[in-house]
């Protein structure tokens, strides 16, 4: 069962053998979320409430399709020569993908038995239920870190940071490769401080394959509308070119690789 602290009042339960779960949508040739050509897995399910989420249509898990691990890899089994061919892979998102950790145990290992390259975008905030098995069948891990201020992480995004940095210092020690994710919002997580705070920790890590710098839209500004929730960031635009320079030769002088 999800753990209360993580978990709305009116959701189901996970299959606690996790042959089943909550699935949002498929994309089948993304190419933002890993190395080569992606499958991407959109799961439901998220504990954070980040005031620059593009997707709150996935915050909670009946806001999915309950879906068989089965049938997701009849879905994925339809791309697997390619994907392999083309050394590209699965990556499998959400929402938080680690809301529901059996189903995705379950869907790594089915795709590692395919041979195909898997990766998890993830917040780190779950981290603890990453088990070494699910690592093992874990090539690449996409990080969100949010911020460095603690203050500041828990204003964008209802949670603690700790847990996310754990969560990056385990996946160091076990060697695992991972991608930083940073969402440039001006006036919010734009501060030299704390944009210095980022580089000084990653410089820390011995995985950090490259830092990529997101600059924030509206893109997901509809959806929240729709779900009659308050959209925050309205009158936020987005980085200038310059703000975005100046933000990545912060990650660079850490000798960081930054896109």
């Amino acid at each position: 069962k999800i753990a209360p602290e993580t978990e709305d009042a009116d959701s189901p339960a996970e299959d606690p053998q996790g042959l089943s779960g909550y699935i949002h949508s498929y994309e089948t040739m993304g190419t933002a979320d890993g190395p080569g050509m992606r499958f991407v897995l959109f799961l439901t399910g998220c504990p954070l409430r980040c005031q620059y989420c593009h997707n709150p249509d996935t915050w909670r898990l009946q806001n999915g399709s309950r879906t068989t691990v089965d049938e997701v890899m009849a879905e994925i089994g339809k791309y697997a020569d390619y994907l392999i061919e083309s050394d590209a892979g699965v990556t499998i998102s959400g929402g938080e993908p680690l809301f529901q950790p059996q189903f995705l145990t379950n869907i790594l290992r089915r795709c590692k038995e395919m041979g195909l390259h898997t990766a998890v975008d993830t917040s780190g905030f779950l981290g603890r239920r990453m088990t070494d098995p699910m690592l093992v069948d874990t090539d690449l891990v996409l990080l969100d870190i949010k911020s460095s201020v603690p203050e500041v992480y828990k204003a964008v995004t209802g949670v603690n940071i700790e847990p996310t940095l754990e969560f990056a210092r385990r996946l160091d020690a076990d060697g695992t490769p991972i991608w930083v994710r940073y969402v440039l919002v001006p006036g919010l997580t734009d501060d030299v401080e704390n944009v210095e705070g980022v580089a000084e920790f990653l410089a820390t890590l011995g995985n950090v394959e490259r830092v990529e710098i997101l600059p924030f839209h509206k893109m997901g500004e509809h959806k929240w509308e729709a779900l009659n929730l308050e959209y925050r960031l309205k009158n936020t635009e987005s980085p200038s070119k310059d703000l975005v320079s100046r933000v990545q030769d912060q990650f660079s002088q850490r000798n960081l690789t930054v896109l």
